[in-house]
């Protein structure tokens, strides 16, 4: 584990709820809790840097779906715009060749994989290599938690379905670092 990597969960030790936005009300009710980590899953090419200023400007760290901003390409050129531009602390993306490049100009990656066979898991332990942290979904699956925890040795955030406290903490007994939803309750368990 690098050493930006061991920072991240320690952090997520400390927060491990991520919320995970997808409007501006929801980015309000994101920066009134406790939530460390926000994942921003909506905005535009003409104000994704707004958006993100309004989280930092409450010192979260900010991580980019770059698959869900429109405008925003599945090009290389788009996350040297992010850097470049913004004040994001990374991206989060289901390509691997984002994934990749983020790493080399500086950007924190965390990739995302759907989870819906034995050939899908197998991909997750393949390709982790390439990521600072994995987010996996659907994240109410403790038994797949626990296998991958104990094999990729990175980060690992559950993701997708959760739908209240029980959800969150069956995750993160079975090992997830943590956990994010857009259910804006459960941000402030």
């Amino acid at each position: 584990m690098t050493v930006q990597q061991k920072a991240f969960a320690d952090l997520l030790l400390d927060s491990p709820i991520i919320a995970a936005v997808k409007d501006d009300e929801g980015m309000e009710r994101a920066l009134s809790s406790d939530c460390q980590v926000i994942f921003v899953l909506y905005g535009t090419i003409l104000n994704i840097h707004e958006i993100i200023d309004r989280a930092k400007q409450q010192d979260r760290l900010v991580f980019i779906h770059v698959d869900l901003i429109e405008g925003l390409s599945g090009k290389e050129i788009a996350l040297d715009y992010l850097k470049q531009k913004t004040q994001a602390d990374g991206i989060v993306s289901t390509r691997i060749h984002l994934i990749k490049y983020a790493r080399t100009i500086g950007l924190f990656a965390i990739q995302r994989f759907f989870l819906i066979d034995s050939l899908s898991f197998e991909n997750v332990k393949k390709q982790a290599a390439y990521a600072d942290a994995v987010d996996i979904l659907p994240g109410i699956m403790p038994k797949i938690i626990r296998k991958l925890t104990g094999q990729i040795r990175k980060p690992l955030i559950a993701s997708g379905l959760i739908s209240d406290k029980q959800d969150m903490m069956t995750a993160l007994a079975a090992g997830a670092n943590a956990v994010s939803g857009t259910c804006s309750d459960l941000w402030f368990e």
